[in-house]
């Protein structure tokens, strides 16, 4: 087992390798430095002088590539692509292309507490809400309760999430005043500001989830095991919880464990819509700004976060599943 998850580290880094190859390559194909200094100076009438000091200051005055006039391994190293991009592999994230932003590092380590109190939660029930909900429909099957329901998941997963978010604001902001609209407090304030969009979010995702796992629990209960199981006298519920939902669970991970990355990444929209100082709302903005500094960190991070997810879940199969072996 040792060696199959030394094999997929090993997997997993030439994964980074070409994802952090494929960003720098694609994002300096649009831009050059030159396009980068002008947008982040801002105004039309930017002299030359201005440009060459923003790339000093930043460490854009290099080749990106090789640099001709250095010998030896410092024709690599002293470019661009080796201090802006190879450095991420150390966690080094350096600073920030934008004039009023600073270290991202920083940058990052804070706000990713916030979309760890916006997401954390939100995976939690989102994975028992899902699942109650799939085992209650399978209970049910065959029946009115189990057809509106399937109704009522098509129709949730078939909205889109703004319009959830736009619905939400109105009612619980403008209307009842039960929650604010947007913005963020730290502390135990911040609970009064993460309840509308956590809320939201889970009833966004839960149809589609809770359709996916009705399906899985539906291909089990024609198994022989659960036969043997109903035979032996079991009730539905006992059968249902202690079988069917136990040999679902490979799936289920599988689906929860995908969403991994989102707990520290963030959730892009509704961070956005909702003010959270999140990191998907740091992506946003430096997307709109052309931040490449913290664009290839967070494409990094978020391969990084996959990568390392996947592993996981790997190994969770043969804890659910003694039968599973890694190869």
């Amino acid at each position: 087992m040792l060696s199959a998850i030394v094999r997929r580290i090993a997997y997993g880094a030439l994964i980074l390798i070409g994802v952090n190859l494929a960003t720098f390559f694609l994002f300096f194909t649009v831009n050059t430095p030159d396009d980068m200094a002008r947008l982040n100076i801002g105004g039309k009438r930017v002299t030359a002088e201005q440009i060459v000091k923003w790339k000093v200051e930043r460490g854009y005055d290099k080749p990106l590539y090789v640099n001709p006039a250095r010998e030896g391994a410092a024709r690599y190293t002293d470019t661009i692509f080796w201090e802006r991009s190879v450095s991420l592999f150390t966690l080094n994230f350096g600073r920030s292309d934008a004039e009023s932003a600073g270290d991202i590092g920083h940058q990052v380590a804070t706000r990713m507490v916030v979309s760890l109190q916006l997401a954390l939660p939100l995976f939690i029930l989102q994975v028992f809400a899902s699942t109650a909900f799939a085992l209650l429909l399978v209970m049910f099957r065959q029946t009115r309760f189990d057809a509106w329901g399937v109704v009522l998941c098509v129709l949730m997963l078939s909205i889109s999430s703004l319009f959830y978010i736009i619905v939400g604001q109105f009612l619980f902001s403008r209307v009842l005043r039960l929650a604010p609209i947007s913005g963020y407090a730290p502390g135990l304030d911040a609970i009064k500001f993460l309840v509308l969009p956590i809320a939201l979010s889970l009833f966004a995702r839960l149809g589609g989830e809770a359709r996916l796992y009705r399906a899985m629990f539906l291909e089990e209960t024609g198994r022989d095991y659960v036969r043997t199981a109903r035979a032996k006298g079991l009730s539905e519920p006992r059968v249902l919880y202690a079988h069917v939902l136990r040999n679902a669970l490979i799936p289920i991970v599988t689906s929860a464990g995908s969403y991994l990355p989102y707990i520290f990444l963030g959730s892009l929209v509704f961070e956005s819509f909702f003010g959270l100082p999140g990191l998907g709302a740091y992506v946003i903005d430096a997307i709109s700004n052309q931040d490449f500094a913290v664009v290839r960190t967070m494409v990094f991070l978020g391969s990084l976060l996959y990568v390392l997810s996947y592993i996981v879940i790997d190994i969770a199969y043969t804890w659910i599943d003694p039968r599973v072996r890694l190869t």
